[in-house]
């Protein structure tokens, strides 16, 4: 393989820190192979003194086998691994630990549930809870807090460190850690003992991490402490792709690199080999508006192909039957299926692609796990007040609307058996409150019946007061309220098309089913397999398909509606990054015009895409995709004249559309 001169730079590099900037297809993978090949080969290095650390098992593996490719298949003693497996391997030595003592992930979760139940905490969604808690767990124990400065977002601060405490008391009198517990006590073993510390400064003398902005607090103190005074880091990673904050990394590390280490050697891929020069320019417009970054001139070694395609269209129905269109002209014009990918901010936005996919049988596989919304907590609360107006007598459906809205009923009110609210009425007839109360309901399910599912859900909502209790859940959690009724503008929107409950509980019904199949298919996907790739922004990292379609690039949408601080807003834009990126020759944005009803703006990433108008003047140069270059001679608000030099005549185009089909260039 052929390296330009900033690679070659990066692989030969000794000794002292080094910072590489590596792009979106800038072959840093072959870099870090190919320097640890050179520390061997050329510069003398024993292959049992380096170390290459990256993020994820596979990713491990993947970088170790093309290592031994590079080195003709000889078995060099090089150690490749993760961050937990090697700080891992330094407890064991150290303390004797075995794998049977990590908790598990499954494990995790059932002992938290189990204190959580415990404490009798009130929640709606038991799994949502457990899953924000294991959240919150990780990212006090990454930042090395003390737990009384943390403020938990999922219950109450005495609460989360009363949790946090009987969790780890539980564990520790097990002998037991965890993998957040791997970097605490690695940190502890090597600041406490100097003499341990420095034996693993001479075993790992040469240290190559990998993605480096997605490192951690506790992790950067850990490697700095192995690399000791020899300070021989070598770190790779692009700070415009840290989207992990919430789990704990910290892209402000690697922007304070050079003043932990101010003799570093500061080296940037600038060249893309991936990605179009229009996908290319376009992306950097964007990302520059990012204040917190290293600035990066980045070219595009691919030509000119096709303008980014944004596509301004009124609903989320329309998107999804016009990406399944676009899909079938791109495989009809010879591109496979696998090369091509549909990208979203949050799992619960493509459901009408999917669905349009399904209904044309098109192949599709999910990165993420795609939630059958009706599986929801808001679901099933809706679901029941249904069915109980339909004929339900059930008390698992009672207790899912006894007090949704607040009505001040006891839950002990209702029999262990079928429910009968006549016979509920006659046991509290000295109480009026509740009398009223259970009389209101009554009515409230007797006008349900004999509703369409559309209305009904509105019934609910407006009538009965289901949308206030929805507010001040949200205030209790401290949520955004718009979080919760975007699930349920969801399920009523999916309501929309039946005219009756027996039609929508078919579609309900078989949804799942359509939904669980997906699911048992994707754990027999190959990865040459034909098909459509269906990806989170988070999940679709690392990987490149010849066209990407990006859904609802709305405000609201992307950027979410919960990032309001500049640094969260600035994560929001390196995730739309990551997802332009992806694309190598073909991008489709799609901007909606409304959704549930409701009127969305465009994202503000898209303008930023779109051409800098700022850099239009007279007498500037520009390239025009199909009249190449040329001078501009007028500029008003709608119109641009361009003498291009090529037929050397000057044509008078419209400004707007120039812009909106990236037809001009600087």
């Amino acid at each position: 393989m052929k390296f330009n001169e900033a690679q070659e730079q990066a692989i030969r590099h000794i000794d002292g820190p080094c910072l590489v900037l590596a792009g979106p297809g800038s072959g840093k993978t072959a870099v870090i192979t190919d320097r640890t090949r050179y520390l061997i080969e050329e510069a003398g290095i024993h292959p049992a003194n380096i170390l290459v650390v990256t993020f994820t098992k596979a990713a491990a593996m993947e970088m170790q086998e093309r290592f031994r490719t590079k080195m003709q298949g000889a078995n060099v003693p090089c150690t490749f691994g993760t961050f937990h497996s090697i700080f891992f391997w330094i407890l064991r030595r150290a303390y004797g630990y075995t794998g049977n003592q990590i908790v598990s992930e499954e494990e995790k979760r059932k002992i938290l549930t189990e204190l959580v139940q415990k404490m009798e905490l009130e929640y709606e969604d038991e799994e949502e809870f457990i899953q924000n808690l294991i959240g919150e767990i990780t990212l006090v124990k990454s930042e090395y807090m003390p737990i009384e400065h943390y403020y938990s977002t999922t219950c109450g601060e005495a609460e989360f460190r009363q949790l946090y405490q009987s969790y780890q008391e539980r564990i520790q009198s097990e002998g037991k850690l965890d993998f957040d517990d791997m970097l605490v006590y690695t940190y502890e073993l090597l600041k406490e003992r100097p003499d341990i510390c420095r034996q693993w400064q001479e075993k790992f003398q040469y240290i190559l991490i990998d993605e480096f902005q997605d490192i951690n607090h506790i992790q950067y103190e850990i490697v700095r402490m192995l690399s000791g005074d020899r300070k021989n880091l070598f770190v790779v990673g692009d700070d415009d792709q840290s989207i992990y904050r919430f789990r704990g990394a910290r892209p402000e590390i690697m922007l304070g690199f050079t003043k932990d280490y101010p003799e570093a050697e500061v080296i940037l891929l600038n060249v893309n080999y991936r990605s179009s020069r229009e996908i290319v320019e376009g992306s950097l417009r964007m990302i520059a508006n990012n204040t917190k970054r290293y600035d990066k001139e980045i070219r595009s070694e691919q030509p000119y192909v096709a303008p980014i395609c944004i596509h301004e269209l009124k609903s989320p129905a329309e998107e999804a039957q016009d990406i399944r269109k676009q899909i079938q002209i791109y495989h009809d014009r010879g591109i496979p299926y696998r090369e091509m990918a549909v990208i979203f901010r949050t799992n619960m936005d493509p459901r009408r692609t999917v669905n349009a996919l399904m209904e044309y049988n098109l192949p599709f596989r999910m990165r993420d796990h795609l939630p059958n919304c009706y599986e929801h907590w808001i679901a099933k609360q809706i679901l029941a007040y249904i069915r109980i107006a339909i004929g339900s007598k059930e008390r698992a459906d009672y207790l899912q609307i006894w007090n949704r809205p607040k009505r001040y009923l006891r839950r002990e009110w209702l029999p262990e058996g079928p429910v009968d609210l006549d016979r509920i009425l006659e046991q509290v007839q000295d109480k009026a409150w509740a009398v009223e109360a259970i009389q209101k309901l009554n009515s409230d399910l007797n006008r349900l019946r004999k509703m369409a599912p559309f209305a009904a859900i509105n019934y609910i909502r407006k009538g009965i007061g289901y949308d206030q209790y929805l507010e001040e859940y949200a205030k209790i959690r401290k949520m955004k309220t718009e979080e919760l009724m975007d699930i349920l503008d969801e399920i009523q929107s999916m309501a929309e098309p039946y005219r009756d409950y027996e039609s929508w509980f078919l579609h309900i019904e078989e949804y799942g089913k359509e939904l669980e199949e997906q699911r048992k298919q994707q754990v027999d996907f190959r990865k040459d397999q034909d098909a459509v790739t269906l990806s989170t922004m988070h999940s679709a990292k690392g990987l490149e398909y010849q066209v990407v379609f990006i859904l609802q690039a709305n405000e609201g949408i992307t950027p979410y509606k919960k990032a309001v601080k500049p640094d969260e807003i600035e994560e929001e834009r390196r995730m739309f990054y990551v997802a332009v990126t992806r694309a190598k020759t073909y991008l489709h944005i799609y901007v909606l015009k409304e959704r549930y009803n409701k009127p969305l703006s465009p994202s503000r990433f898209v303008n930023e895409i779109r051409f800098d108008r700022s850099k239009l003047a007279v007498g500037e140069t520009v390239r025009h995709r199909s009249f190449g270059e040329g001078t501009i001679t007028y500029l008003d608000r709608k119109k641009i004249g361009i003498y291009f030099q090529k037929s050397g005549e000057t044509r008078i185009l419209s400004l707007e559309f120039v812009l909106e089909q990236g037809l001009l260039s600087c």
